[in-house]
């Protein structure tokens, strides 16, 4: 995925690359058909018991111990008769069949905290504070969220309750009923940002509410040659408007810029698909596409750990740069006298330049992912011993 495939059978790429076996203490690298057969063998006990404890141990060597979390859903477009591939919201192919993920995202550093695939008819807040309670059962002790950020396709009372149970500052975009437009458009002191945007604010309890809550509202005129961001009620033309429930107490142009943070988690999604094929790998059985996502969403925290470990102080690089600037390089292993070396291509940049980000990349890979839980760790035969384990380059 990090050089660049979309599907399982890319992996016959790798095979004849002598230098990577070599890195590896491998004899052979295994095929296609070996990497479909692994990802058939999870069903849900083993999607469960493998990538909850591989996060929790990427978050603990994370440098921060806070950050805001950001829900957000996308579509997977199938062809096929995969498991959960049926028709529902998709944008771009109206009527095709489709995977509806759920992801969860720390945004500062970016970190997919949890990931889950639905089938493709499920709507964007099904199931969300099931995949909530398990979201945040995964922050190590000691971690603190500074708020929770969604947009309307998680607009619920029920969120909102589990949310204000856990204690936890949130900003919902609000869908906008009949009652909030009435609301939005004659209820509001506004107040100007700037010649052009205006804030105000109402509580109201909604239909199945049990008590009131505080909305935010943003009005935008609309102006020739730039598009405004919102929605246009009828009965008052000339503006846009976007309206937030919260539980905060700040102003509420602080609570909208803050908001708009949230727009970095569409750029992860969009790399998600695009650098690493997200939405590409795909098995009939549901459970192993699943186990297929979450391989990928594990690889993006590993790459967005290494940046962090290896090139700090540095602004972040998605994927595909990492892959072009750092990763792909020209090598070949050999021998000086009974030292392994490897050989790098001069076009790569220069190896001493690349000295200060191997070295802390290096502390960091020194640590050891744990084993699944089930595992039995004496009943495993020893992990054998690379012969390049100290490499010279």
């Amino acid at each position: 995925m990090s050089a660049g495939a979309r599907r399982f059978s890319h992996v016959n790429l790798l095979r004849g690359d002598v230098a990577l076996r070599h890195l590896l203490g491998w004899k052979r690298l295994p095929g296609d058909d070996a990497t479909r057969a692994f990802f058939g063998r999870f069903g849900w006990k083993e999607v469960d018991a493998f990538f909850p404890s591989l996060t929790t141990w990427l978050l603990v060597r994370l440098p921060v111990r806070e950050a805001t979390l950001d829900l957000d859903s996308t579509v997977f477009d199938r062809c096929g008769r995969q498991d959960g591939a049926k028709k529902g919201y998709n944008p771009r192919k109206p009527g095709h069949l489709s995977h509806h993920p759920l992801l969860a995202a720390l945004a500062e550093p970016m970190f997919i905290l949890h990931g889950w695939l639905r089938s493709g008819n499920t709507t964007a807040g099904r199931g969300v504070i099931e995949f909530l309670t398990e979201a945040l059962a995964l922050l190590p002790e000691g971690w603190r969220l500074r708020g929770v950020r969604a947009d309307s396709g998680f607009f619920d009372g029920k969120l909102l309750e589990f949310l204000e149970g856990r204690k936890l500052p949130y900003v919902v975009v609000a869908r906008l009923t009949s009652t909030l437009k009435r609301c939005a458009a004659g209820s509001c002191q506004w107040r100007k940002i700037d010649e052009h945007i205006e804030v105000g604010e109402f509580t109201a309890q909604l239909a199945g509410w049990s008590c009131e809550r505080r909305f935010v509202v943003i009005r935008e005129r609309v102006r020739e040659g730039r598009a405004a961001v919102g929605r246009k009620l009828i009965d008052v033309p000339g503006y846009t408007y976007r309206v937030f429930v919260t539980n905060r107490s700040e102003v509420p142009e602080v609570i909208w810029r803050d908001y708009n943070q949230r727009a970095t988690l569409e750029q992860r999604i969009d790399e998600l698909k695009s650098d690493l094929g997200a939405d590409d790998f795909c098995r009939r059985e549901f459970y192993a596409t699943e186990a297929a996502f979450r391989s990928v969403l594990l690889l993006f925290n590993l790459l967005s750990l290494w940046q962090t470990a290896a090139r700090p102080n540095q602004t972040y690089r998605r994927p595909a740069t990492l892959r072009t600037e750092v990763f792909l390089c020209g090598a070949i292993a050999g021998t000086d006298g009974r030292t392994p070396v490897l050989n790098l291509s001069q076009a790569w940049g220069g190896l001493e330049q690349r000295i200060p980000m191997i070295q802390n990349a290096s502390r960091f890979c020194r640590a050891i992912p744990p084993r699944l839980p089930k595992t039995n760790p004496s009943s495993r035969p020893p992990a054998p011993v690379s012969p390049y384990d100290n490499l010279t380059v």
